[in-house]
């Protein structure tokens, strides 16, 4: 018999066994015709029962479909069980709290999250509507919960959904208290997962609690208390929830600060899993703000911002001149907080990840304020400094930022905004802009240029000879300076970071794309208190060092 007939007869046979315990109707439907349409269809069904998606830090995330290499019922089904059962195998007490966006199926896999824990008599508490992830990062705090679920695939395409977890303070930790899980707890939930029997055994209890908007109402005047009672609230602003979950929650914040409430971009408003309007869900993505500019031009507004469908992150855009806006680099916007609240007199740790701007550490060393820097994550930038110093700002330069880690130990981008907010109509009411303390900083600390080299790849083992590649053949010189330190991070961490005089390149495969990412860094001075030369320097030195990085990795 020929080998790709084996192979055939073999994963079609784990197929109808996945069908006899695959307790969803319309996935065991959608599975019978994969197998109906053999042997034409061998290639999906091959990649269907490829192997099951893992549980790691950033829980799970994958293409809605039926089969173990995807998200479904199923496979919520066995996450949920195994969660449930490490939780009780830990001894952790008390209820855990279910959250959900609006994607394809969230709802209904929450749902299934909270029966399968009371069917293990565990309290389940739900929370009422698709709500921000940030707000159920919160709740774990707010109710003491032993953990916390959140069905969401953030800005993933509208195919997927994803599923992650956080802990509570009685197993995570004052650190972790809130936050997502990090090893060894994500290894010990994925062995719990895999431990678990036939799913048609699993217990289903009732639907559990279904929350009130007293948490949200909670989460909300919270959040407004976190910018100073006082300040300038004259700011107009555009806003787009990019069809996600976000809107109704940070215009509830906005009016509660004292803010106007911001204009939405109608065609965005309303949750949409087919997300319509744009190609990719991700405000960082080119076109994904093409009409929130055209709403803020309209409106005349003072600034744009943009959260991702789940509303953990933040994006803002400025004038740049006549009608022309600007989409700020995460960077940008995450030095401008640190140095609002460090005008405010926020003393604590200030923290960041290997892969952003070095100016944050520049600005804690001349302030006298404690710094550290970690692995990318939120998950790692909240447990920053292992507790020495109380963190009280965190960023990463894809979008997240973390002003009030006591509330939010996460990335949250309802507080980011409004307190971006705050930060502009401060300055406004000087007749000052956003832009001009970018300047003023730069005058101070030079400009320090951040850009991003990142390659979507098709097969995954593109990444793999890349990351390879730049192991075997690392450049000795980059911007015709010699390269002073080559860092390989194995085994902790799949990163190489490269660093001369002026620039520094760290190199890693992305976390939840299939992409491989070079984040690349300049330094400019600047001479005689001229910023626009020195930002026009930097400009070239960063397009240079990009064709350099591009070359060596092949891609």
């Amino acid at each position: 018999m020929p080998a790709e007939t084996t192979d055939i007869d073999d994963i079609r046979e784990q197929a109808r066994r996945w069908l006899d315990d695959d307790p969803d109707p319309a996935s065991r439907t959608e599975l019978q015709a994969v197998l109906d349409r053999l042997p034409g269809s061998a290639p999906d069904l091959a990649d269907r029962f490829s192997g099951p998606l893992t549980f790691g830090t950033a829980g799970l995330r994958g293409p809605l479909r039926a089969g173990p290499n995807g998200m479904n019922l199923a496979v919520v089904t066995q996450a949920a069980a195994g969660l449930v059962g490490w939780l009780a195998a830990q001894g952790g007490t008390g209820p855990l709290v279910i959250g959900y966006d609006a994607r394809h199926g969230s709802r209904e896999f929450a749902e299934r999250t909270a029966r399968i824990a009371t069917g293990a008599g565990r309290p389940a508490l739900l929370l009422p509507r698709p709500l921000p992830t940030p707000v159920l990062a919160y709740a774990v705090r707010r109710l003491d919960a032993v953990a916390g679920v959140m069905v969401t695939a953030s800005h993933n395409p509208p195919q997927d959904n994803g599923y992650k977890v956080y802990l509570g303070a009685q197993l995570g930790g004052a650190l972790g208290a809130g936050a997502q899980i990090v090893p060894p707890a994500d290894a010990g939930i994925e062995a719990a997962i895999r431990a678990v029997g036939p799913l048609t055994e699993v217990p289903l209890g009732p639907p559990g609690q279904v929350l009130g908007d007293d948490l949200v109402a909670s989460y909300v005047q919270q959040v407004a208390s976190v910018i100073a009672p006082d300040g300038s609230r004259d700011l107009a602003v555009a806003y787009t929830p990019l069809h996600g979950v976000g809107a109704a929650v940070l215009t509830a914040a906005f009016a509660r600060a004292g803010f106007p409430v911001p204009g939405i971009v109608p065609e965005q408003a309303e949750p949409d899993p087919e997300f319509p309007t744009v190609s990719f869900p991700n405000p960082e993505e080119p076109g994904a703000v093409d009409l929130l500019v055209g709403l803020a031009n309209a409106t005349d507004a003072d600034l744009a911002i943009a959260n991702d469908p789940d509303a953990d992150r933040c994006a803002v855009a400025v004038r740049d001149g006549g009608s022309g806006w600007r989409m700020l680099r995460g960077d940008e916007v995450g030095v401008l907080l640190a140095d609002h609240l460090m005008r405010r007199g926020v003393k604590g740790l200030y923290a960041t990840t290997i892969v952003s701007s070095s100016l944050l550490r520049a600005m804690c060393a001349a302030r006298g304020l404690p710094y550290d820097e970690t692995l990318t994550g939120f998950k790692w930038i909240v447990r920053a400094g292992g507790g020495t110093e109380p963190l009280v700002f965190g960023y990463e330069e894809a979008l997240g930022y973390c002003v009030a880690p006591e509330l939010v130990r996460d990335k949250d981008g309802i507080s980011a905004a409004l307190t971006v907010a705050e930060l502009a109509a401060g300055l406004k009411a000087q007749g000052r802009s956003l832009t001009d303390r970018l300047d003023e900083l730069a005058a101070e600390f030079g400009v320090h240029h951040t850009d991003q080299l990142s390659v979507r790849v098709d097969d995954l083992r593109q990444i793999a000879d890349a990351m390879a590649r730049i192991r075997a053949a690392t450049p000795t010189a980059l911007l015709g300076q010699p390269v002073d330190t080559a860092e390989d991070l194995l085994p902790e961490a799949d990163v190489v970071i490269l660093r001369t005089a002026t620039a520094r390149v760290v190199i890693r495969p992305s976390g939840t794309e299939p992409k491989l990412k070079a984040y690349l860094e300049v330094v400019e001075p600047v001479t005689g208190g001229d910023v626009p030369a020195a930002r026009t320097r930097a400009q070239q030195a960063i397009t240079h060092l990009r064709t350099e990085i591009a070359t060596a990795l092949n891609l």
